[in-house]
């Protein structure tokens, strides 16, 4: 990294040291959603990190964006997780929207003024989103939605949820994107999930009961493209989960570390004993290889590259397999210790493991990179 890159990566750093890291168990515990902190995050820029600089975006590339969430994550992998969310749904407006959306939305998500969600996953349509069937029936200047979204991170605590709604026929050519405000007629939310991780935000259903919006509600002010829009932004949401990930078991491997080189057995400190060394070693090699997969992917996103569909699911797959894998190792070397909740390696293995499912289960990954390679080498 270049000077420039490392005040980036050292700044989130810091503000995980300073505002995540001391409280993220107490958010586990009371199941408090920090909005306070993540309008603190907000003013230094990580509300719109890679949106254009026009309407207050801090217009860094998919690579500051990914290593940026890997050090929020090493505070607290779910805020971590939240925030990389709201960057994609602020992505999706100033990417598609007309100048009149940026104009209007932009400035309030960039600083979070406004909170926003994603709505893609269904009750019947979660890995298979080109059959979702919320529709939003055309009306007189406007649409009306009707249908349920499932698994929706800050449901009734976010202020704006992007929408994919179908408003032609079956397939993802019928499906568009659509911006609902909170305290629209016929919105409401589903109680909250009881949840294995994740604890400090809120997940439940977003319910669309005769939802009347406007025609700007439209994203784009196009029909059709609301499938296009979800896929081209859950390569980089697979990307930033990945991060949290990573920077999930960086923390639990930092702890185990300091863990066995004070923990005595047999006279002697644990981290003495070749075979704790051992698992260390293919620790720290597993976080190193992933740093590098995940950067990778993140450049050729950055680039366009004609790979980069695959990169992102590989990356995917094997960052947050392979992550979830350190901290599980992480809470072993613990022993005991490490399924207390105060040593804190069991909140990070509960919280990195719906990642394997987040953005397209890793089952999904495979289908994508699978099909990629076959028709390389069908020609």
């Amino acid at each position: 990294m270049d000077p420039q890159e490392q005040v980036i990566v050292d700044t989130a750093a810091a503000f995980a040291a300073k505002h995540l890291a001391p409280n993220a168990l107490e958010w586990d515990r009371t199941k408090f959603f920090p909005v306070d902190e993540l309008r603190a995050a907000a003013q230094l820029g990580m509300g719109a990190i890679y949106c254009d600089e026009e309407h207050g975006g801090s217009g860094l590339r998919r690579l500051d964006g990914v290593r940026i969430f890997e050090q929020l994550a090493i505070g607290d992998p779910v805020i971590a997780a939240f925030l990389s969310i709201h960057n994609m749904c602020t992505w999706m407006v100033d990417t598609y929207g007309d100048d009149e959306q940026r104009a209007r939305w932009l400035p309030k998500l960039v600083g979070m003024d406004l909170i926003a969600s994603y709505c893609l996953t269904e009750p019947g349509a979660g890995s298979d989103a080109a059959s979702l069937s919320t529709r939003a029936t055309k009306v007189d200047g406007g649409y009306v939605l009707n249908g349920v979204k499932q698994f929706i991170s800050g449901a009734g605590a976010s202020d704006l949820y992007v929408v994919m709604a179908r408003t032609g026929g079956d397939g993802p050519k019928g499906i568009s994107t659509f911006l609902v405000e909170k305290g629209t007629p016929g919105l409401s939310f589903g109680a909250l999930e009881a949840k294995m991780g994740w604890h400090a935000q809120p997940t439940a259903q977003v319910i669309f009961d005769d939802v009347r919006v406007d025609d700007d509600a439209l994203l784009g002010g196009v029909e059709g493209k609301g499938f296009s829009i979800a896929m081209t932004g859950l390569n980089g949401g697979r990307l930033n989960i990945a991060a949290c990930s990573l920077g999930g078991a960086q923390a639990a491997f930092d702890a185990a570390a300091e863990y066995v080189a004070q923990r005595k057995a047999f006279g002697k400190a644990l981290i003495d004993e070749p075979t704790i060394r051992f698992a260390l070693a293919d620790m720290a090699t597993s976080l190193h290889t992933a740093r590098l997969m995940l950067w990778d992917a993140a450049s050729a996103l950055d680039d366009d590259a004609p790979n980069k569909v695959e990169l992102c699911a590989m990356a995917k797959r094997y960052v947050t397999d392979s992550c979830y894998q350190v901290a599980d190792q992480a809470l072993q070397l613990h022993g005991g210790y490490g399924y207390l909740t105060e040593y804190k390696v069991e909140k990070i293995l509960r919280d990195l493991r719906v990642n394997r499912i987040l953005e397209g289960t890793n089952e999904i990954m495979r289908v994508v990179q699978g099909r990629v390679i076959a028709d390389r080498v069908k020609g």
